[in-house]
């Protein structure tokens, strides 16, 4: 069984005990959170589409860690100009272990 959850702004197929990493969740490491804005439930052949969301689905995780994840460089340069700029980001994000979904 798997499901299209949407949370952060982006849209994820996840399975149960699959880890993710997704957008920072204000929660603390060991908690259960529950992602209610499921777009899409499928198992097998049978596959429930919402619209836009199915009512009654969740998908249930456990919270594993938070971390940032690898620099990502940033580089401007106009060539001929004297203009060279260089930034760098690192992305903060919350690891979770989906434990059980929930169809409706």
């Amino acid at each position: 069984m798997y499901a299209v959850i949407k949370t952060g702004g982006k849209q994820y197929k996840v399975v149960a005990g699959e880890r993710l990493k997704i957008e920072t969740l204000a929660a603390e490491v060991g908690a259960t959170v529950s992602f209610d804005e499921v777009l899409m439930i499928g198992e097998g052949e049978q596959i429930t589409v919402g619209a836009p969301m199915i009512s009654g689905g969740k998908v249930n995780a456990e919270i594993l860690a938070h971390g940032r994840g690898e620099k990502i460089r940033i580089i401007k340069h106009r060539r001929r100009k004297h203009y060279h700029k260089e930034q760098g980001h690192r992305q903060n994000f919350t690891e979770v272990k989906i434990t059980e979904i929930v169809g409706a």
